[in-house]
């Protein structure tokens, strides 16, 4: 699988590693990036007015020189622009020796329209706001109607926390090696790198034994979807149920119930307090109704029915009774989604929840936040003293004791054993009212089926987002669980 993200620091190992195993240097591992960005960019924009190479003092730059070297070679028109020479000794010093261009100093850099512009300037590892000449030079290339290459990742965009420091470069496209860094999927930076082009240029796969990446991006591979057995069932394909609001807030949970049916669990019952009934019996029909609006309702449903999973949250209100039905449903042997209102009943009574999930002897609760429901569950896992989503993902997953599913175009799905999923398939197609619930159902009916939860709520993710890019333009969230069903059963032919 080469689904595994490093961090820059991750990255700098991954590299070392090679060297040190050999029979490659660093200025073997140099060169061979720059035949990857020159060859990538040579088939691509072969054809610009001119080339404009930005280099800065460290390795990033030092793939530039290969590059302006390169691309001088092939008989392009080629510009190379630097300020500060590398190091002496190092690795850029001696791509700077060798390349074939001479360097301008970055004041004169006025890039023509048409021509291409190759940030390497600063790479992942950049911990500081861009600043004199190499600021304005970023400036210029933005403001230019040139096409924007990086390497590695844009100059000015933190590689971890995909947050720019400052100045940074909008790319069209950005060219990295071996695996992606956090900048590529996390937004803001996903929306500054472009196309991410992921090269080979002979970083040793075994590495990763050493290092053991804990973070990967979201794509099926990692993940395993449940397949009936021909001896099957339907209480044997899991018995998802799902809690009704009042009369007049059953639609949330009626979509939550029907997606968990659509990921295929064998049975989904809605729970409906008595004023629900009738209203939710009108829309249901393959969804079993039960009522249930006491604690001995609620016994007596778990004793007789014996659910493998559970939703609670979509529109069921918010209050002392929502609260007084997960920490029930907590002291169960269940799988666990808390949605929406569930969510927001805690952020003044967090103890509550956090003292009932470390109580539990294996990890069954899923959590799934959006930012506003994050930061009231979570107030003191902020950008400011964890700028990274990532990593304030994996916080409230240790914090909570449960997987967290942390919404937004760029959803991170976090486990409190250090395991995280960067998304990538989101959509702002997304953003209509009831998708959130959908996914809580497709969740739960995953879990019901015996995936674990950290997978369960990857596989999930993915789907959910996959169904709304194949339904397009105008779905609402009626329309998710059918097409998520598409999506699975595609899923399982591949």
């Amino acid at each position: 699988m080469a689904d595994e993200i490093l961090t820059p620091a991750q990255m700098g190992e991954a590299d070392r590693l090679t060297i040190a195993a050999g029979p490659i240097d660093g200025y073997g591992l140099m060169l061979r990036a720059g035949y990857a960005v020159a060859r990538h960019i040579l088939t691509n924009y072969g054809s610009a007015t001119a080339f404009h190479i930005l280099c800065g003092p460290g390795n990033n730059g030092g793939d530039g020189y290969v590059v302006a070297s390169l691309l001088n070679e092939s008989g392009v028109k080629v510009h190379l622009w630097s300020d500060d020479k590398p190091k002496a000794g190092s690795d850029a010093a001696f791509a700077r020796r060798d390349c074939s261009v001479k360097a301008a100093p970055l004041a004169g850099f006025k890039p023509e329209p048409g021509s291409v512009v190759i940030d390497a300037l600063f790479g992942a590892g950049l911990n500081k706001p861009l600043t004199g000449k190499a600021a304005v030079v970023i400036e210029r290339s933005n403001e230019a109607s040139v096409t924007r290459i990086a390497i590695d990742v844009p100059s000015g965009l933190d590689g971890t926390t995909g947050v720019p420091l400052g100045p940074v470069l909008k790319a069209d496209c950005t060219i990295t090696f071996f695996r992606k860094k956090p900048a590529h999927l996390l937004y803001p930076g996903r929306s500054l790198c472009g196309e991410v082009v992921v090269a080979d240029i002979g970083i040793h796969e075994d590495v990763l034994s050493t290092i053991h990446p804990l973070c990967f991006e979201n794509l099926p591979q990692h993940w395993r979807l449940p397949a009936p057995g021909v001896d099957t069932h339907k209480y044997k394909r899991g018995h998802v149920a799902v809690f009704s609001g009042g009369a007049t807030s059953t639609g949330a949970a009626r979509l939550s119930a029907l997606a968990a049916a659509r990921s295929g669990a064998g049975a989904v019952t809605l729970l409906s307090p008595a004023e629900s009934l009738a209203v939710n019996a009108a829309h249901l029909t393959s969804i079993m109704l039960n009522r249930c609006e006491t604690d001995h309702e609620l016994r007596s449903f778990l004793d007789r029915r014996k659910p493998s999973a559970m939703v609670l949250g979509p529109g069921f209100g918010i209050g002392a009774r929502t609260r007084s039905i997960a920490l029930a449903l907590l002291k169960e042997q269940l799988h666990l989604v808390f949605d929406a209102d569930a969510i927001t009943s805690f952020q003044d009574h967090r103890d509550e929840l956090f003292n009932a999930t470390r109580r539990a002897s294996e990890v069954r609760l899923v959590l799934t936040p959006h930012e506003g429901e994050f930061t009231r569950l979570f107030p003191d896992i902020d950008e400011d003293n964890t700028p990274s989503k990532g990593e304030r993902a994996r916080a409230a997953a240790r914090q909570a004791n449960a997987i967290i599913i942390y919404k937004g175009p760029d959803t991170v799905i976090a486990s409190p054993d250090g395991r995280a999923a960067i998304n990538s398939n989101g959509t702002p197609l997304l953003a209509t009212a009831g998708s959130g619930d959908v996914l809580s159902g497709i969740t739960a009916g995953l879990m019901a089926q015996g995936m674990a939860p950290f997978e369960a709520a990857c596989a999930a993710v993915h789907i959910h987002a996959q169904a709304a890019l194949d339904l397009g333009f105008g779905l609402i969230a009626e329309d998710l669980p059918i097409a998520a069903a598409k999506v699975i059963a595609r899923l399982h032919h591949r």
